[in-house]
C-alpha cells in the first residue's frame, strides 16, 4: 500500500466497459509528511469518494484490486481504498 496525494482527475468519454461508472483519479505517492513526492504519478480507481488534494491510501496490486472490485476482468492496477485524516509516526 502507498500513501498518496490526489493531484488530478481523469476524464474519458470512451473507456473499457469494465471501468464504466468508476471514477479515476491521478495520485502522487508521498513521504510520511504527506507533502514530499516519492515516485511516479499514477491513475487509481476511487472507491472512497476522495477529492482534490486528499491524502489517500492506495492499494497498488492488480490481483488484489480486481478481487476488491469483484471483477477479474477489470483493467486496474491501483485502487484508492481510504482517505487519510492523520498520520502519527511514533519514534
Amino acid at each position: 500500500m502507498l500513501i498518496c496525494r490526489v493531484v488530478g482527475d481523469v476524464v474519458s468519454t470512451i473507456k473499457n466497459q469494465h471501468l464504466k461508472g468508476h471514477k479515476l483519479l491521478l495520485v502522487q505517492p508521498v513521504d510520511l509528511d504527506g507533502q514530499t513526492p516519492k515516485g511516479e504519478t499514477m491513475i487509481a480507481l476511487d472507491k472512497v469518494d476522495a477529492g482534490p488534494q486528499d491524502l489517500v491510501l492506495v492499494n497498488r496490486e492488480g490481483g488484489a484490486a480486481r478481487m476488491l472490485l469483484n471483477n477479474p476482468k477489470i483493467p486496474v492496477q491501483a485502487v484508492i481504498v481510504g482517505v487519510i485524516d492523520n498520520i502519527d509516526v511514533v519514534k
